[in-house]
């Protein structure tokens, strides 16, 4: 496995290695010790799997209380996957980074805990799975809206297809301050 850094120092893209021959092809996707030799300690207890046409943007979410550590990958397809640091304090506050996620590339995304998250898809089909270093809860979760003005993500899709609680969500700068996650102090 292989770390390669984005613009967001804690945001890493993993590029495992991919055995190929003429059956198929075979790759390790997560290894608890691999990863935390590249520096990824989170330990993760729930995968998620959602399955969206060409045009679905979900996000950004994240959840406050239960803070949740992501590890993100596309078994069908391809996405941006599109990850922001809302840690307030935090030097990278309010910036965001994204990783071209797909099944051809087999590639996967690391987001920290304390960042929003969301992706949007780019092929007809995409199956979209992810880890998670805590269980879901509903009553931790917030958002951030996807078409913030002052994020300024570069989606790639005019018009994309979103859901109502999704829409519904505020820009960082209206979030309250007491719903956004606080950056660690040493």
């Amino acid at each position: 496995m292989q770390k390669l850094n984005t613009s967001l120092p804690e945001v890493w893209e993993l590029q495992p290695k991919v055995i190929r021959d003429a059956r198929g092809s075979f790759l390790e996707t997560y290894h608890l010790q691999k990863f935390s030799d590249l520096g990824i300690p989170d330990l993760f207890v729930q995968d998620n799997h959602s399955r969206s046409v060409k045009g679905t943007l979900r996000g950004l979410h994240y959840q406050l209380r239960h803070a949740q550590a992501k590890l993100c990958r596309v078994a069908e397809g391809e996405v941006l996957d599109v990850a922001v640091d809302i840690r307030i304090g935090s030097p990278n506050f309010g910036k965001w980074t994204s990783v071209l996620l797909s099944a051809e590339r087999q590639n996967q995304i690391f987001i920290p805990r304390g960042f929003a998250h969301g992706f949007v898809a780019l092929s007809d089909t995409v199956e979209f799975l992810y880890k998670c270093s805590e269980f879901y809860d509903p009553t931790s979760e917030y958002g951030i809206i996807w078409n913030d003005p002052a994020l300024a993500i570069s989606w790639g899709v005019a018009n994309p297809l979103v859901s109502e609680k999704d829409a519904k969500f505020s820009t960082l700068a209206d979030m309250p301050r007491e719903f956004l996650p606080h950056y660690p102090t040493k």
